[in-house]
């Protein structure tokens, strides 16, 4: 029996492919940890430019995701569903990037994390995390709420 569910006007997705994800999310929530990605000791290191490890990781991760936009122009991928992949860039809005880049910086700064590794750290049973998460869904309702009068 296949159970499904809707997901707003994107269609329909399996619950299957709901925990292939969760799965998938969960083995990458174990690759941080391992990896010492979401130690606040290894990023407070970074901020204080004593370690090149997180320097390194980001690097990686970035030339990784250089590599792979670059494969998808190049050899015209689709999407596992046959979608065409549409990558279009957004226009640069200097005060929006920077006071964003900078409460970002700052919340990270602080919390010694970024929002993706918090549900990470949650799952190592660092508790006191969810004060974090807590202060990201936050701010995640307030620009829903201040979005129409911000500038885009």
């Amino acid at each position: 029996m296949s159970s499904t569910t809707t997901a707003g006007t994107t269609g329909t997705i399996r619950l299957g492919a709901l925990l292939k994800f969760f799965v998938i999310g969960v083995y990458f929530g174990i690759v941080l940890i391992k990896g010492e990605v979401i130690s606040w000791f290894r990023i407070q290191e970074m901020f204080h430019f004593r370690s090149f490890y997180m320097y390194g990781v980001l690097g990686s991760a970035v030339a990784v995701g250089v590599l792979s936009v670059a494969l998808i122009k190049a050899f015209n991928l689709r999407a596992v569903d046959g979608a065409q992949i549409k990558l279009a860039g957004k226009p640069f809005n200097r005060i929006g990037n920077l006071a964003g880049g900078i409460i970002f910086g700052f919340g990270w700064a602080l919390t010694g994390a970024c929002p993706g590794p918090l549900y990470a750290l949650l799952g190592a049973g660092y508790w006191a995390v969810l004060l974090a998460v807590a202060g990201a869904l936050a701010g995640t309702v307030a620009y829903g709420y201040l979005k129409p009068s911000l500038p885009h």
